[in-house]
């Protein structure tokens, strides 16, 4: 009996996603984890720098953390640098995939034209569920605002909305592909994202904890290497309040679900604490049988700052120090979006009035077609 995919199909042997994975969260993992249900082997094409500044715009992040960043992504097996914008069957052949699996927004070259339009047109395209309340644009627009009202209560969301749009779109152009939302946790979507094995009791338990905000290279090589000290790693991610107090501003950026899927989406970890204490407890350290904590030396709270949330497992002769390796910061993610702050916002207001343009051809014709005479 054939094994099925999410949408009914058959399952393939390769296949395929693609596209420009800038500021990789959460709703570019969970595309990822639902194309990896339609085949046994996740084969992910990256766009380079190029490509993207020619069809969209100047990408946040450059390609070598681009292609880094997806290949840490726990569904996916390979990756192909420098695919091209426009999918083709051809690239599809050359990597001896079956099919390609993308998201049910649409995705347009510089010219207006839908890249997935061949593939289509041959029968080799899928499509899974985009991820609500998350995109790139979305991230860029919550940085440029520089306000904390994308993790304040519901009823102040709409201002939000407004505020953002303003940014984002001309009074005409209103993409119903990339808006400003809220994201809804819930724990279907944990569940999805969780690896659900507890630890061995023969397993080496680490921990860390963190903000781990606008997750980056940064983060996946400070978990890579604290990973290396143990069997089974436990990361705690800190509340939005306790973030905003020794960050300030509009820290944290992403909320504390959209963090957590963040980083459950990363290979190296195996299980996350949800709104974890600012201090490393003796009961934290119990309840999970920690036997290594390690802490990273960069784009972490003064160093300095009293009580030390880290005296238990000092105590304790478990406490480790890592250098990342990485000089990337949440702090320098804001930076560079700050720093090319016209750049961004032109990107964006041309990216949705294209897709806005699209998205009323597209009603035209459906409400063409729904009109059918009538034969006597």
């Amino acid at each position: 009996m054939t094994e099925k995919a999410p949408d009914g199909g058959p399952k393939g042997n390769r296949v395929w996603a693609d596209g420009c994975y800038d500021m990789v969260h959460f709703g570019h993992a969970n595309q990822l984890r639902q194309a990896k249900q339609f085949g046994k082997t996740l084969v992910v094409g990256v766009h380079s720098d190029e490509e993207i500044k020619m069809h969209k715009g100047p990408p946040v992040f450059n390609e070598e953390e681009r292609y880094r960043m997806v290949a840490g992504i726990k569904w996916v097996d390979e990756v192909v640098i420098d695919a091209p914008y426009v999918t083709t069957v051809e690239t599809l052949e050359a990597h001896k995939v079956d099919f390609c699996i993308h998201g049910d927004d649409i995705t347009l070259t510089a010219d207006g034209k839908d890249t997935y339009a061949e593939v289509k047109r041959e029968k080799r395209y899928r499509e899974c569920k985009r991820t609500c309340g998350v995109s790139t644009t979305d991230l860029v627009g919550r940085m440029l605002l520089l306000t904390k009202q994308h993790h304040v209560h519901d009823d102040e969301i709409e201002q939000h909305k407004e505020r953002a749009r303003s940014l984002s779109t001309d009074n005409v152009a209103l993409s119903p592909w990339t808006r400003v939302s809220r994201f809804i946790p819930t724990t279907t979507t944990i569940l999805e994202f969780a690896e659900g094995r507890p630890p061995k009791p023969t397993d080496k338990v680490v921990y860390v904890c963190g903000a781990f905000d606008l997750f980056h290279i940064g983060h996946l090589s400070f978990l890579e290497k604290a990973a290396e000290f143990g069997d089974y790693l436990v990361v705690g991610i800190l509340s939005d309040q306790v973030v905003n107090e020794y960050k300030g501003s509009n820290h944290p950026i992403m909320s504390l679900h959209e963090r957590v899927l963040s980083v459950l989406a990363y290979k190296p970890v195996n299980e996350v604490v949800i709104g974890a204490p600012y201090t490393v407890s003796a009961d934290l350290l119990d309840q999970f049988n920690v036997q290594v904590v390690v802490d990273g030396v960069r784009d972490r709270p003064n160093p300095f700052r009293s009580p030390d949330p880290f005296e238990e497992p000092k105590r304790r002769g478990i406490y480790r120090e890592i250098d990342s390796g990485s000089d990337m910061t949440t702090d320098l993610i804001i930076e560079r979006i700050i720093s090319h702050r016209i750049e961004f916002e032109s990107r964006n207001q041309k990216k949705e009035k294209k897709e806005a343009d699209v998205a009323r051809a597209m009603n035209l014709i459906k409400s063409k077609t729904s009109v059918e005479p009538v034969n006597n």
